[in-house]
């Protein structure tokens, strides 16, 4: 019996996504608008805070880089309960109206991209060959021009950085869950109405949004494997 559901779950799904039913698509573009956006902001804070931890030595650096590399690790339903009473209407940020909101969403998902940003970012400059350095240094490159050249030559782990922290968020459920309600049609993205759908018995409107979300996920790790790939000279 439960080899038929399954089977029969796939095929459902699979009528939904070919027939391209529109709450589906609607939940697929939200979902990329929120994560597109939180990465856009964590990518813009991140890649220059870890570069400068990469470049940079200074008193607490230890401190901050121990700070970072905790992030990475926070687990997205903390991260959401903390938003969430930020947010809340006692909160110090309630007056901004975002709790239930993708404004709201979109705070939490760049908590978490952000220290994974960062962090992978600061391993790729931190990984650079030394001697780069010293030959720019030689030949009377300005510390802005060193550091400039050697965040070009870690482009590929910082690229993988940025996609490493999107693979992050556009899976992850607790966060959204809290901070924004899954609302229909307003705040339900992928993760939450999978999560939704499987609780009501809806099984081919939950393998659909989770067929397109393995797609995704997909993706994006080949993308990150294809880029350590070329970082390290493979074909």
């Amino acid at each position: 019996m439960l080899l038929g559901q399954m089977v029969s779950g796939l095929f459902e799904a699979f009528k939904l996504i070919i027939e391209g039913d529109p709450e589906i698509y609607t939940i697929i573009f939200l979902s990329l608008r929120v994560s597109g956006i939180a990465l856009f902001i964590a990518t813009a804070a991140g890649v220059p805070l870890g570069a400068w931890l990469g470049l940079t030595g200074f008193p607490g650096r230890r401190l901050v880089v121990a700070l970072v590399y905790t992030g990475m690790g926070l687990p997205p339903v903390v991260v959401g309960l903390v938003v969430f009473m930020l947010l809340s209407t006692t909160g110090p940020l309630g007056s901004l109206g975002w709790l239930f909101k993708v404004p709201g969403m979109i705070l939490a998902q760049s908590i978490i991209a952000l220290p994974i940003v960062a962090g992978l970012t600061m391993s790729a400059v931190g990984g650079v060959n030394k001697n780069v350095k010293q030959q720019l240094v030689a030949l009377g490159a300005s510390p802005a021009q060193v550091r400039w050249a050697t965040l070009s030559e870690a482009r590929m782990g910082v690229i993988a950085a940025v996609l490493a922290g999107f693979g992050r968020i556009v899976a992850e459920v607790g966060a959204v869950m809290l901070v924004g309600g899954n609302i229909q049609y307003r705040t339900r993205v992928l993760t939450t109405a999978i999560v939704l759908e499987t609780r009501k018995g809806n099984f081919g409107m939950a393998l659909a949004l989770g067929i397109i979300l393995l797609i995704i996920s997909f993706f994006v790790n080949a993308a990150v494997l294809r880029l350590h790939r070329k970082e390290l000279g493979e074909s």
